[in-house]
Order: C-alpha cells, then sequence, then structure tokens
C-alpha cells in the first residue's frame, strides 16, 4: 500500500524521539569548547596524580618486602655455612678413620 509524505511525517513525530536543537553563538560555543578542554585536563591531571601515588605506594611495598628478604638470607647464610661445614667435617671424619 502506498502512504502520503503526511502520513510518514506523523508517524515518525509521533513514534521517533524529539530532537533538540541548541543554537548557541561562536562565542559560546568557543566558551563550552574552553570548559570542556579544561574538565579534560584536569581529569588527566587528577588521573596522573592517582597514578603516580599508587606507583609510589608499590614502590614502597616493593622496597621492603626486599629488605625483609635480604634480612632472612642473611639469616639464612651462617646456617647454610653451617650446614656445609658440618657436611664436610662428616666427610673428613670418615675418610680419616
Amino acid at each position: 500500500m502506498y502512504t502520503s509524505l503526511l502520513d510518514n511525517i506523523l508517524a515518525d513525530s509521533f513514534f521517533s524521539p524529539m530532537r533538540t536543537v541548541y543554537v548557541v553563538s561562536d562565542s559560546q560555543l568557543e566558551e563550552i569548547k574552553r570548559k570542556q578542554r579544561q574538565e579534560e585536563l584536569d581529569n588527566l591531571e587528577a588521573s596522573r596524580k592517582r597514578l603516580e601515588e599508587t606507583y609510589q605506594s608499590r614502590i614502597k611495598i616493593i622496597h621492603e618486602r626486599e629488605n625483609e628478604l635480604k634480612e632472612e638470607l642473611k639469616s639464612l647464610a651462617p646456617a647454610e655455612k653451617k650446614t656445609e661445614f658440618s657436611a664436610e667435617e662428616t666427610e673428613k671424619c670418615a675418610v680419616e678413620t
């Protein structure tokens, strides 16, 4: 069935969402763009600051863990040497007798 142009216009206006059009001057448009760019810049700076704080926090945790492991290694090193000497001494005793 063939529909008229008027039928199409009426059908579209009832079922399609209304579109709002804003008319602004060039100076207003420039001000809107400036505000948007400033917001984007502020967001980027805040994001960078959060990333730097997180990075510094992680670095601190890694350094602390490194120091813990170094201390554990220092405390384990003499025990390992003693164990090695004991094994060597045992072998010497076995060879000498």
